[in-house]
């Protein structure tokens, strides 16, 4: 739940996660080595496009219901406590 580096994932998922972490924190840092790093794991043009748009939508999507003051789920929240102890410091992964 914190860190998807650590959960088992294949080689292809955990650069589609870098690439989202990449678009969600610093969208301007995304560069085409960005995408290149996703090329480098077999992904086509039309799969990054596809995983550019659902990663945008989720963040548009959140905007939209933060902007509004959407109640998030009760599952979907845990205390400010355990979040910052186990938040890892994503820019430094990267």
């Amino acid at each position: 739940m914190f860190d998807y580096r650590t959960c088992g994932f294949g080689e292809v998922d955990l650069a589609l996660c870098d690439y989202a972490i990449e678009l969600t924190l610093w969208p301007g840092d995304v560069t085409q080595a960005s995408i290149d790093r996703l090329r480098e794991h077999g992904l086509t043009d039309e799969q990054v496009t596809i995983a550019t748009q659902v990663i945008s939508y989720f963040n548009y999507i959140n905007r939209i219901a933060d902007g509004l003051g959407v109640d998030p789920e009760d599952w979907m929240t845990i205390s400010i406590d355990q979040w910052l102890a186990e938040k890892p410091i994503w820019r430094e992964a990267f």
